[in-house]
């Protein structure tokens, strides 16, 4: 058989251990040390009693249910299983639940009551009423003396000066604390100026807080009118009215800051929303002058006034067209006359006849010619430029050649 390796052995124990059923859901007592709550959220810390102690560990998960602040010293009960932690070898607890010794009771009663109540569906989110963002006046349900109140208002005095405030000075522990806050929470409740409640208490151990795991105050919360904030302890403590109320504050001065807006937040963002209308109204203004531009160039291109006198210059153009080409016909024509003049001046008789021609007619009329067309002892007319001789033809002679 060969020799195994660490890992194979712690590997082995692990499983013995894993299949080990009390070792998978075991209780221990024991005081706590050596106790550190991780940046990650997880805790570390060992159990010890007389004679030996156990290392301990309690993921994120598991310890945000844990109702008390663990500490050094603090006796314990938990609950979880034990396994090997392979890489050193090293068993630990892996711890699911923590309760403080002699409050077990306690613990088991509102763990009771929390399961009653959500299967009835108080914890429902439907339920949950919207804070107001403004509210005028708050009712404040707590001591009188207690430094809760002190923080609560003088937190909503610098946050929200308008604010107005009514205090209702309650029992916040003890047998007759429950009744006493719910009587407060009606007194307020049915007052119409009121706009939002808060109730609670500073820290303390789970038997001071648990005034506010009392049944009947869980069931005043869930049928109130007016928005409700609980805010009891510090931010790892719960009780019953934070799961029923429409908001959970994880400390009387954290209620403070979720009630009412801060003044200077709403200055800042009234002057982001004033510097934003500006920037709109600046591009707004920018882009009416570019349409109101438009349209001007608009308007000044389709204003009858502009229409005219541009009717007009096209009118001009038109005549002036009409008029060169007019002028253009004229010239041409001229000049068409002119040649028919000169034409008319050469084919002109007259104009033959000054030359020292003249013309030959019969007793018709009749243009002769010719020699061929004349007959001996015709008597025929001469017209020349000054008159018309009577002539009789005595003889004729035709030449081929051209005169003689």
């Amino acid at each position: 058989m060969r020799p195994l390796m660490v890992s194979e052995v712690n590997q082995y124990i692990k499983k013995l251990i894993s299949s080990d059923m009390l070792l998978n859901s075991i209780q221990i007592e024991g005081e706590i040390s050596n106790y550190t709550h991780h940046y990650s959220g997880h805790m570390y810390f060992s159990l010890k009693d007389e004679k030996s102690r156990i290392r301990c560990v309690m993921f994120n998960s598991d310890n945000i249910n844990v109702n008390f602040r663990p500490k050094d010293g603090a006796k314990v009960t938990v609950t979880g299983s034990i396994s090997v932690y392979e890489k050193d070898g090293s068993y630990q607890v892996y711890v699911r639940k923590m309760e403080k010794q002699g409050i077990g009771d306690l613990y088991r009663a509102f763990n009771l009551l929390k399961d009653k109540l959500e299967k009835e569906g108080l914890f429902d989110s439907e339920f949950k009423k919207d804070l107001p963002a403004f509210p005028m006046t708050i009712g404040v349900v707590t001591s009188s003396t207690g430094a809760a109140i002190r923080d609560i208002v003088s937190i909503l005095k610098r946050r929200y000066p308008p604010i107005k405030i009514v205090v209702y000075p309650a029992l916040v522990q003890g047998d007759g604390a429950p009744s006493n806050i719910i009587k407060g929470l009606k007194m307020l409740d049915v007052r119409d100026d009121i706009d939002l409640i808060i109730t609670g208490r500073g820290g303390g151990s789970m038997e001071e807080l648990f005034a506010f795991n009392d049944e009947k105050l869980a069931r005043c919360i869930f049928g109130l009118k007016t928005p409700l904030i609980s805010a009891v302890g510090h931010e790892s403590d719960f009780t019953i009215a934070d799961f029923v109320a429409d908001v959970r504050a994880s400390t009387p001065s954290a209620a403070a800051e979720l009630a009412v807006p801060d003044k200077e937040s709403l200055l800042e963002e009234l002057r982001s929303i004033g510097w934003t209308v500006e920037r709109i109204m600046e591009s707004s203004l920018t882009n009416e002058r570019r349409t109101l531009i438009a349209h001007n160039r608009t308007l000044s291109f389709l204003s009858p006034e502009q229409r005219i006198m541009d009717r007009k210059i096209d009118l001009d153009n038109v005549l002036r067209g009409i008029q060169h080409n007019i002028e253009k016909r004229l010239m041409r024509e001229e000049r068409n006359l002119f040649a028919l003049e000169s034409r008319l001046q050469i084919a002109n008789p007259e104009g033959v006849l000054a030359k020292g021609y003249g013309i030959i007619t019969d007793h018709k009329g009749n243009v002769r010619k010719g020699v061929a067309e004349l007959n001996k002892d015709e008597r025929l007319y001469i017209r020349m430029i000054d008159g018309r001789a009577d002539v009789v033809v005595i003889d004729t002679k035709e030449d081929k050649n051209g005169y003689q």
